[in-house]
């Protein structure tokens, strides 16, 4: 008989109803049996949409939890929530999808990370652009050795004029940050997973409140400066404890005309690799210099949106097997309690002017 998994959403906004439900509803091994949100409107479409016949809803999380047959959580909440939530969702028992970032706060991640080892449960956070197409492609190439030794990186999250003026992100108490911590933690993220380095030494980081200043178009409608209360644009160097440097930019509104969110650029010893047109790895081989563009799926690299959904169902195919089958998770907590350690040090570094040194 399948052995099914009874699921509870925490959070029933955008990320919910359009990554995670949409994704888990397609295994068979899922029962998607609990929804909470504060709104208890959004609860109770999540349910209607995609819950089981006998889902429930509620708008106090601490009930959903209290639920013994609830085996994981998927936390879909903001940013400021993601700790608290997840630590309870541990105590109780439960296994936890923490969508990314891990927290605002490197001692909040921290200990989402001790309770996590403490209960015995498995606790992973939602990067899931590592799950693309040419993400896992570009990341064999990396194990392969075929780049060699990776020193120098490029940590690309650049909008034009992307600015999300839904929900609560342009709310910095929420948020902790703008597009540092919403886009620049996913190419973080992507970089340090293709380099196996998550040893930082020390980071600089600036970051601007320019044209988020200026009330103007934009794709979605534009903004009201008003209610601008985190950057619209940062920028980092981190130097890692081997030497290695990774450069990291990430913009809702700049000036510039290529854009590209959750994408790398590396260079390593052997050779070099660039994803922000398509996959492209570089090198020398007889003498000479090449460029070589790896396909997918045998012509190219597949629509955002196609790639996204592949993305995700991987992701989800990923973690339940995790739990199923006892499988090792792909994006490990101590990882992503590293990009949270390295966020903060580019914030505290923008506002005080002065590097940031990890002991």
């Amino acid at each position: 008989m399948l052995k099914k998994l009874k699921f509870g959403i925490i959070g029933c906004g955008g990320i919910a109803v359009n990554k995670h439900l949409p994704n888990l509803s397609k295994f068979p091994e899922v029962e998607l049996s609990a929804f909470s949100d504060v709104f208890l409107d959004k609860a109770q479409q999540g349910a209607e949409r995609f819950g089981a016949a006998d889902a429930s809803v509620y708008t106090d999380y601490r009930e959903l939890l209290a639920d013994t047959d609830i085996d994981v959580i998927h936390v879909c909440t903001a940013n400021d929530s993601h700790a608290e939530i997840t630590i309870a969702a541990l105590e109780a028992g439960k296994h936890v999808l923490c969508e990314k970032p891990m927290a605002i706060s490197t001692a909040d991640a921290t200990l989402m990370l001790e309770t996590a080892k403490r209960t015995g449960k498995k606790l992973t956070i939602g990067y899931n652009n590592r799950f693309r197409a040419d993400s896992q492609q570009l990341h064999k190439i990396c194990r392969s050795g075929d780049l060699g030794d990776i020193y120098f990186a490029k940590a690309h999250a650049i909008r034009r004029r992307g600015v999300p003026i839904r929900g609560v992100f342009l709310d910095k108490d929420k948020q902790g940050g703008g597009p540092l911590i919403d886009i620049g933690t996913h190419a973080l993220d992507l970089t340090m997973w293709m380099m196996d380095n998550y040893k930082p030494k020390m980071v600089v980081g600036t970051a601007y409140h320019k044209l988020s200043q200026v009330e103007e178009a934009a794709r979605n409608g534009g903004w009201d400066p008003a209610s601008f209360k985190v950057e619209d644009s940062a920028f980092a160097m981190i130097v890692m404890d081997n030497g290695a440097t990774i450069m990291l930019e990430s913009s809702w509104a700049l000036n510039i005309r290529h854009e590209g969110a959750a994408k790398v650029t590396l260079c390593g010893t052997k050779g070099g690799a660039d994803m922000r047109e398509g996959l492209w790895i570089n090198g020398e081989e007889h003498g000479k210099l090449f460029d070589k563009e790896v396909l997918m799926e045998g012509t190219s690299i597949p629509s955002f949106d196609k790639v996204r959904s592949k993305s995700i169902e991987l992701e989800m195919r990923v973690w339940l097997d995790s739990i199923l089958h006892d499988q090792e998770l792909v994006v490990k907590p101590e990882q992503a309690l590293v990009v949270s350690q390295i966020l903060e040090a580019v914030y505290e570094s923008a506002e005080t002017g002065k590097a940031v040194y990890f002991a």
